[in-house]
């Protein structure tokens, strides 16, 4: 049965988080095709201070309709 998109959200961040041990700060985007579920999620490479230093990445988690990950990977870095 297939899940909602708000909580395949949820999974793609808890998958992320786990797997690159780094804290999930916001989802930039969800889209699905014909491969599965594109969930965008922005992750705290680096925390520095000034906050305006820290580094963050956006990654992207690939589901399929259950919420299994099928793949991830980080698509781009900038600073806050």
């Amino acid at each position: 049965m297939a899940k909602d998109v708000g909580t395949l959200i949820e999974k793609a961040r808890e998958e992320l988080s786990k797997l690159t041990r780094l804290k999930a700060s916001s989802t930039v985007g969800a889209i699905k095709d014909e491969k599965g579920w594109h969930i965008s999620v922005e992750m705290l490479e680096k925390k520095s201070i000034p906050d305006q230093m820290d580094i963050l990445a956006i990654y992207e988690a690939l589901l399929d309709d259950e919420g299994n990950l099928l793949g991830f990977e980080r698509k781009s870095m900038r600073t806050r």
